[in-house]
């Protein structure tokens, strides 16, 4: 069965960091764009960043450009986001994502690209 599992998340005062995870098991990443999408209470789930499938181009959502930093090592299956100068506004469940293709030339930035899902992992950002 297919798992991908985030950690990392929590609770941190505004401008602090922090370093989200995402471990896939029973499936290889290596051929897969990889992507994080957020979901704040109310809201629709919307992305964040992409990487592809061997890591040389990212793309990332205008919020939260400059500030957060997607990578992956495909040796260990994991990919992470780096959050930095965090913001209230960043408060959300965190979702990573793997494409429904692979080897693709562009990194998804829609849902709909992606067929497998973690569980979230909450981001609290507190003033």
């Amino acid at each position: 069965q297919v798992q991908l599992v985030e950690s990392g998340g929590g609770l941190v005062q505004a401008w602090g960091s922090l370093r989200l995870s995402c471990a896939a098991s029973e499936f290889t990443i290596s051929t897969r764009a990889m992507g994080w999408f957020r979901q704040a209470p109310g809201k629709e789930r919307d992305f964040v960043a992409a990487i592809s499938w061997g890591g040389g181009r990212t793309v990332y959502a205008d919020p939260v450009k400059g500030r957060f930093t997607i990578s992956r090592n495909n040796a260990k299956n994991t990919v992470y986001l780096q959050m930095d100068s965090l913001k209230p506004e960043d408060t959300a469940v965190y979702y990573c994502a793997a494409d429904r293709s692979m080897f693709t030339a562009t990194e998804p930035t829609t849902r709909g690209a992606y067929d497998f899902w973690g569980q979230g992992t909450q981001v609290t950002v507190s003033t």
